[in-house]
């Protein structure tokens, strides 16, 4: 969760895992536009990738869906994965990667939309850069000679998108993790534990997704962007709506869809209102959510087709990291047609 500076929000006053805030009330209650559901319990974080989640709930869109939409605040993909497991989840919107754990659970669940595409970098000293650029690989060593430590990059703990990521970057320019010492990866929680250990000199980069970049920037800091998601896995997923087969048989599913639509293009259109939604429900200061809008990690989208290849990357690497039991198809993880029908 984001907390640059800790102030009284919305958010503030959501238990850590999972306050429930009814913000929404359509005018078919009785049947859910024939559904046979009355209200959708929706799971989200408070992280840029989940943006068209405020944007959806601060300019009232819930209203043209036909149940009663209720959000439930969570601060972690493993807590989602267990409330959906649960049956108190309709649809939730997270990572990729804990989406296909709750599918590979046999839970009957499926990705209807992407929330956003390539918004990851890999961050490093700048005085790392022109040694990577020239030396590649060998840089790392370079690096462990003339400060006599590994290179440390701190990230999200194994196996979530920003850590995926990374090691799939370290893979492609010939670094195996797990086997070089001349590089460490620090499991870190939340985007505002990584900045801090920015800010302290606790790691020399990073792998991880906005306002993180936007933050170290205006603060001057010597960790800057040496790639960025779109140059190393182009369709990189990230957070995604992952909602229930009973929700995808149901007309709530395209409903729900057609809004978060609307808010992907709201994001788009109207970035000065969209910097407002940040700071109310995400607690990042509307200026440098505004700075942020215009980054190039900041590509949201809803259209599911356009991180279906790259997906494939993350579930091998949950199935080789143990996450999920074996690799899963595009087919067993997506549902394209609710999309596709719009």
């Amino acid at each position: 969760m984001y907390d640059e500076h800790a102030s009284p929000s919305r958010r503030s006053v959501l238990a850590a895992a999972g306050g429930a805030a009814t913000v929404g009330v359509a005018g078919c209650l009785g049947g859910g536009g024939g559904s046979g559901l009355d209200d959708l319990t929706v799971a989200h974080m408070p992280i840029y990738p989940d943006l068209q989640w405020y944007v959806m709930e601060g300019e009232g869109y819930f209203s043209a869906i036909d149940a009663e939409v209720t959000g439930e605040e969570f601060t972690d993909g493993p807590a989602i994965v267990q409330a959906f497991g649960s049956g108190d989840i309709d649809i939730a919107m997270f990572g990729i990667v804990p989406a296909m754990i709750v599918i590979d659970r046999g839970i009957s669940a499926q990705v209807t939309a992407a929330n956003i595409r390539e918004p990851m970098g890999i961050m490093a000293e700048s005085s790392f850069h022109e040694t990577f650029e020239s030396e590649g690989a060998d840089a790392f060593a370079t690096w462990r000679e003339e400060r006599g430590r590994p290179f440390r990059f701190g990230t999200f703990p194994q196996g979530s998108v920003p850590d995926v990521l990374l090691r799939y970057w370290l893979q492609e320019v010939g670094v195996d993790p797990a086997s070089n010492s001349d590089v460490e990866i620090i499991e870190i929680n939340g985007a505002s534990a990584v900045w801090q250990a920015i800010a302290n000199d606790e790691i020399d980069g990073t792998s991880i997704m906005e306002p993180v970049p936007t933050i170290a920037e205006a603060e001057g800091s010597s960790v800057t962007m040496l790639r960025t998601a779109a140059e190393i896995l182009p369709g990189q997923p990230a957070a995604v709506t992952l909602m229930s087969d009973a929700v995808r048989d149901s007309p709530l599913a395209a409903q729900f869809l057609e809004q978060h639509v609307r808010a992907t293009e709201f994001i788009d259109a109207n970035p000065d209102a969209t910097a407002q939604h940040v700071e109310e429900g995400i607690g990042m200061p509307a200026d440098r959510a505004r700075r942020a809008l215009d980054s190039p990690l900041s590509n949201f989208i809803t259209d599911p087709n356009e991180i279906t290849d790259a997906t494939q990357v993350f579930s091998e690497f949950a199935a080789g990291n143990g996450q999920i039991d074996e690799q899963l198809s595009t087919d067993q993880i997506f549902d394209l047609d609710i999309y596709d029908s719009l």
